[in-house]
């Protein structure tokens, strides 16, 4: 299978490493034409991950995004959500025809307020038997160290979705899949806001005795969300059936992509997010603590994404509903989380 790779950040080179290490010629669209020059002559990438050197032979790089998704048979989209829709928009509405969409954008279309294959669908009548979701716990600082890490494919077809994931199994990287496309979607989206608000607490100067506490309550508050969406068989320590193959159990709330990635992303110090809400706690503004970070925080836009979607949902999540508040509505951090604190059992 050749792959096509969008993206030029942190996550898209962890990806385009595992890629490689298989043995596999990708053609990957960067969008900075000096990067791509960086990449050529120096074998790495120079903003992120600098470390992983590649072997160049094995790298068409483009910055024509028609170019890349021509090239391939499965294109790995892993840009930001926020700038999704932009770099798609100028292509034919045919390119996609026939192609496998692998998803790692961990984020809602913010100006569609879609999920990536509901924009998929309306914007290009892509169908959703070719669409697959790849998901973590997993940081690309440690792909990059080859510590040993977890990834989550999920397709609708059984068959399909295990090959496509055994292109990214490596020494380091074990993979797993479900079929379960939206729960996972939703969950690496809800994880990002929660991630947000661990870190306001930690800039908020709580202890870790709080934050377990909020944590398990963010936790809580997902698996209604996720429900109030229709997913199901999320129940920890029940699985629909049984199978002696490893990492064949159904999918629940429990396992390494629902609640584990929710654990490390809240607090992991690799994560953007946690660093994001960090910021907010000590008292930066939304503008200064983006400037900050330099890097987009997926939770940010997420947060008011998902408070506009459970308007209709009517799940009960205070905390998501606060993070929203501090960041959008101008509430202080100190007063939000004194207001959050009453519903934390």
């Amino acid at each position: 299978m050749h792959f096509g790779v969008m993206g030029g950040g942190s996550w898209a080179t962890a990806l385009a490493k595992l890629l490689t290490d298989n043995g596999h010629s990708i053609h990957w669209w960067i969008r900075n034409p000096a990067n791509i020059a960086h990449l050529r002559a120096r074998h790495h990438n120079p903003q992120y991950l600098s470390s992983v050197y590649f072997d160049t032979s094995l790298l068409t790089l483009s910055d024509n995004v028609a170019e890349v998704v021509a090239a391939c048979e499965c294109l790995l989209l892993a840009v930001p959500s926020a700038y999704t829709a932009e770099i798609l928009e100028p292509l034919d509405k045919k390119a996609l025809d026939g192609k496998k969409i692998l998803s790692a954008i961990k984020g809602i279309l913010p100006e569609q307020n879609l999920l990536l294959n509901e924009y998929l669908s309306k914007e290009f009548a892509f169908s959703a038997a070719g669409y697959y979701t790849v998901m973590g716990p997993c940081h690309a600082e440690e792909v990059a160290a080859e510590k040993l890490s977890y990834l989550t494919f999920s397709g609708q077809d059984e068959t399909s979705t295990r090959e496509i994931a055994s292109h990214f199994a490596t020494e380091y990287l074990n993979t797993v899949i479900n079929d379960d496309v939206y729960g996972v979607q939703y969950a690496a989206i809800l994880k990002n806001i929660y991630a947000l608000g661990a870190g306001i607490a930690h800039g908020l100067e709580y202890g870790d005795n709080f934050l377990s506490v909020l944590i398990a309550n963010c936790a809580d508050e997902m698996a209604g969300f996720l429900r109030k969406v229709g997913i199901r068989h999320i129940e920890v320590g029940v699985h629909a059936e049984d199978d002696d193959e490893p990492h064949r159990k159904s999918a629940n709330y429990a396992a390494s992509v629902y609640l584990g990635d929710l654990l490390v992303t809240c607090y992991s110090l690799y994560s953007r997010n946690r660093t994001f809400g960090n910021m907010i706690g000590k008292g930066y503004s939304v503008k200064a603590a983006q400037l900050e970070l330099n890097m987009v925080a997926e939770g940010y836009n997420a947060s008011k994404c998902i408070y506009l979607i459970n308007k209709e949902i009517r799940a009960e999540m205070p905390i998501a509903g606060m993070i929203y508040r501090i960041l959008w509505e101008n509430v202080k951090a100190g007063s939000g989380f004194k207001q959050i604190e009453p519903y934390l059992v």
